[in-house]
């Protein structure tokens, strides 16, 4: 369970966190349409806008019985997920060709007297809608209902994503989505969440969703949270919250940060969906995302967040091997994966050298990446036994401000945070330094090194 001195509460949220987030900015994350705009521009994928409605006549005018696969009519700039319609697909017409009798119901008269049969559009959460339940939502959308302070809006209908087949039997109605908390360019907490038949179909955790916590390292679910109640099952299910794999997992942690960058935010949360054919699409940004994400890792953000605090992250590459590294949970080391072999180094380090009678000692080292090779002090070579003849691999010219001198190169077998490194090591006078070995990039590919890291360890 997380420690309460690493949660984050709402007031420090505010006060540390949400203040770094521009107005300009926020503004957009908040608007939907310009949300939009900035991914089409940033070419982050993202689901198609079908149509944007912002009057009454838009909403007369749109023909939406072309609309044959399900859609998604939602507010602009909605609050808290509400307003949200969505649609699966138009139903197939059933009935029996028209004869002559009198209208019944479901049908309606057409131009010349005709009877039309009224098409019918099947809802997730249950429920049939017809057109004109469509008029009457998007209205209420642009008359504000659901808006911030009850102000006027903008109705938009998008494409609704198909279902990946991992979720199929995950979700009751509804689409799944990730949500992945980014911070100075790295993820650092990310959960799935599920509609339940209570949530009516969407993926909110305060409509009945459930949150389930995903290890940042591996993509796969660790614990979940159910109406703010930790949970080890899924409701009404044997199924476990843990070991769920997440789909195109390194591909969402990249987009997020990306979308990070291109948005300005300090500081957000990104949604995905998970399309079955074109694969994560970015659904929203939220520049103040809630904290219910703790509790479906059992983790406090606040730690999280101070971690990668003034770290320098150029790329979204980077961003994401940090992320792995740091917050790999102890279930992840359970799973092995070629993307969580870097871990994070300081600039001083305690390595574990194999000695000439084949123990293990402890030495401080420094981590030096402006050097190519390693080297150890002559006289801690000597006392460890690594000075023999059998391990001594040759003897090398090198240049100083003494001149030209020869020195022996050795085999060198040592431990660098649990990683056994089998290299070779040049000997040096080093009596005078506290570290009396340095460990050169030759050796630290398998590591990423934090230069800003300087505490004596």
């Amino acid at each position: 369970m997380a420690k309460l001195a690493d949660i984050l509460g709402i007031n420090a949220r505010a006060a540390d966190y949400l203040r770094l987030n521009f107005k300009v900015a926020r503004r957009r994350a908040d608007d939907k349409l310009l949300t939009k705009k900035m991914l089409r521009l940033g070419k982050i994928p993202h689901p198609r806008l079908l149509k944007k409605l912002s009057d009454r006549k838009d909403v007369s005018r749109f023909d939406w019985s072309k609309l044959e696969n399900g859609f998604v009519i939602k507010p602009v700039r909605g609050l808290g997920g509400q307003g949200v319609m969505v649609v699966k697909r138009k139903l197939k017409d059933t009935s029996p060709p028209a004869i002559a009798v009198p209208p019944s119901p479901g049908y309606r008269r057409g131009e010349h007297g005709r009877r039309v049969k009224v098409e019918k559009w099947s809802l997730v959460g249950g429920g049939v809608a017809r057109v004109a339940d469509f008029r009457l939502h998007a209205m209420d959308v642009i008359e504000g209902r659901y808006s911030r302070n009850n102000l006027s809006d903008v109705a938009m209908v998008e494409e609704r994503v198909k279902v990946h087949p991992k979720f199929r039997k995950l979700a009751v109605e509804g689409t799944p989505d990730v949500r992945v908390i980014v911070y100075n360019n790295v993820p650092v907490m990310a959960m799935l969440r599920l509609p339940t038949e209570e949530s009516g179909g969407k993926a909110n955790l305060h409509q009945g969703a459930i949150g389930l916590g995903i290890d940042i390292a591996t993509g796969i679910t660790t614990h979940g949270v159910y109406k703010d109640e930790p949970i080890r099952y899924l409701p009404d299910t044997d199924k476990k919250v843990n070991g769920i794999a997440i789909p195109f997992w390194n591909d969402i942690l990249k987009l997020a940060v990306q979308t990070q960058i291109i948005s300005k935010l300090n500081y957000l949360s990104v949604d995905f969906l998970l399309d079955s054919e074109k694969g994560p699409l970015v659904l929203e940004l939220n520049d103040q995302p809630g904290l219910s994400i703790q509790i479906a890792n059992r983790i406090g953000l606040k730690r999280r967040l101070e971690q990668v605090e003034g770290l320098e992250v150029e790329s979204e590459e980077k961003g994401v091997r940090i992320a792995k590294t740091l917050f790999a949970s102890q279930f992840a080391s359970r799973v092995r994966l070629a993307t969580v072999e870097k871990k994070l180094i300081g600039v001083f380090e305690t390595i574990k050298i194999r000695t000439g009678k084949k123990k293990r000692v402890s030495v401080p080292a420094k981590i030096d990446t402006g050097a190519l090779s390693t080297s150890i002090d002559e006289r801690l070579a000597n006392e460890l036994g690594l000075l023999t003849k059998e391990n001594i691999l040759l003897q090398k010219k090198f240049k100083s401000s003494l001149g030209e001198q020869e020195r022996p190169v050795i085999r060198f077998v040592f431990w660098l945070k649990g990683k056994r490194i089998v290299t070779r090591a040049s000997i040096t006078h080093r009596k005078e330094l506290r570290r009396m070995v340095i460990i050169g990039r030759r050796d630290l590919r398998e590591f990423l090194v934090d230069a800003a890291d300087v505490s004596e360890k």
